[in-house]
């Protein structure tokens, strides 16, 4: 057992740190619903009325989500970092405060560039708040055994943000307008995020000083041996693709949809099925890893996906076969989101879970926010069918890499300590 190993297995439940840990999980539940909901799905309400109220193009002001994402990717890794080392109590408190002044300012914008300023800051406290940071704080609280539990409860909640906000946000802009829809988003996002971070997150009991002054010491080496390992990099190109492949089908499968002839109600109501089947492959995945290996389950549904998708080209110009590949294809949408914490805390323990997954994040944005301009241009120089071709190719890529070198042993990390040794000092602290 290598000593990230060993860290991972410090006593994290039970008593009084089991009680608390589900509290924890509960308060995220609600923090990521209403973060999410604010912070990215209200954009796709406001893009239109904010075009016009900025003589801008939609086009122009979709760039202002593109940067606010680029921004994000930016914090990953320093988000990361102090994650390790200082827990997410007060990061995710200041960021939530950040981000409610930034709603306020959002709704205060005169011109493109104010814009573009406004949504940098969002995407820059967006990364202390959301996924990377509640699942940084879950994986330092739970076991294995119970952590695959705690973040399927926060992802079926939050998977429901966009169901919740988008008609939520849809009816303060068709009461009042989209300025006075923000301020009251706003109020609503510091009401609720501010408190919660700050009273209920908190670091885990077995994360005493002495502990954490003995774990820093062997941080560096982990995350040096994380990216040395090549079984990491293959885990960042099966998440790259699969997060490339995820975001041009949002973006085109309506566009896709209507090409084959179909009316525009019926392929946005399709397409909305991605959202909901989302929390249903996150329940399939949660269960079946208790019996199959997780990266066999993963690299399954991803396959699936990959027929599905190129299944569309030959079954989508009926609504039967419409809904039924698009059914196949959502069964994977969301299980990236419990797969990718699992795995690297699976095998690189949870002292530097927060950096490593930091490190992936970041090219795993980048390919977000560029596969729907990718996609564009392919469906320029050919239609539709090179980019459901190129969606399918890209999950089979990802199912490839969530099983390459699955099987090899975990990297050793070059510490002055033995394993041994490190198990022992870590699972002292955690027991004083």
């Amino acid at each position: 057992m290598n000593p990230a190993t060993t860290a991972a297995a410090a006593p994290r439940v039970g008593g009084h740190g089991s009680f608390h840990g589900w509290r924890i999980v509960a308060a995220l539940a609600v923090t990521q619903t209403v973060g999410y909901g604010t912070l990215y799905y209200a954009f796709a309400v406001f893009l239109q009325p904010m075009a016009t109220t900025l003589h801008a193009s939609t086009t122009t002001v979709t760039g202002a989500l593109t940067a606010s994402i680029l921004a994000g990717a930016v914090m990953a890794v320093p988000v990361g970092r102090w994650l390790d080392r200082h827990g997410g109590r007060a990061l995710m408190t200041a960021g939530s405060a950040a981000a409610t002044g930034l709603l306020v300012a959002w709704s205060q914008v005169r011109t493109v560039t104010q814009l573009y300023a406004v949504l940098v800051g969002v995407g820059l406290t967006s990364a202390m708040v959301l996924y990377e940071s509640a699942f940084a704080v879950v994986v330092s609280w739970f076991d294995p055994q119970r952590r695959a539990r705690a973040l399927l409860t926060i992802t079926i909640v939050a998977g429901f943000a966009s169901a919740v906000f988008l008609p939520l946000t849809g009816a303060l802009v068709q009461r009042y307008d989209w300025r006075h829809a923000l301020l009251i988003l706003a109020a609503l996002h510091g009401v609720v995020t501010i408190p919660l971070h700050g009273l209920v997150v908190r670091r885990a009991p077995h994360l005493t000083i002495t502990a954490r002054q003995r774990a820093s010491a062997s941080r560096s080496a982990v995350v040096r041996a994380a990216v040395h390992d090549s079984r990491f990099w293959a885990l960042g190109v099966a998440f790259v693709a699969h997060g490339a492949a995820m975001t041009a089908m949002t973006v085109h499968l309506v566009g896709f949809l209507t090409s084959r002839g179909h009316p525009v109600t019926f392929a946005a109501t399709v397409a909305g099925l991605l959202g909901v089947l989302s929390v249903t492959g996150r329940l399939v995945l949660t269960g079946a890893q208790r019996r199959i290996r997780i990266t066999t389950v993963v690299a399954a549904i991803y396959a699936v996906q990959a027929v599905a998708a190129l299944a569309l080209l030959a079954i989508g110009n009926s609504r039967t076969g419409a809904v039924a590949g698009v059914v196949a294809f959502g069964l994977g949408f969301g299980i990236s989101s419990l797969a990718s914490p699992a795995l690297l805390a699976d095998r690189y323990g949870t002292i530097a879970y927060a950096t490593i997954a930091g490190i992936l994040t970041v090219p795993i944005t980048l390919a977000r926010a560029g596969a729907p301009l990718g996609a564009a241009a392919l469906h320029t120089a050919g239609g539709y069918t090179p980019v459901l071709a190129a969606i399918g190719v890209a999950c089979l890529i990802a199912a490839t890499g969530i099983v390459t070198r699955a099987s090899a042993p975990p990297p050793v990390p070059d510490t002055d300590a033995t394993n041994d040794d490190l198990a022992a000092r870590l699972n002292g602290a955690a027991r004083t």
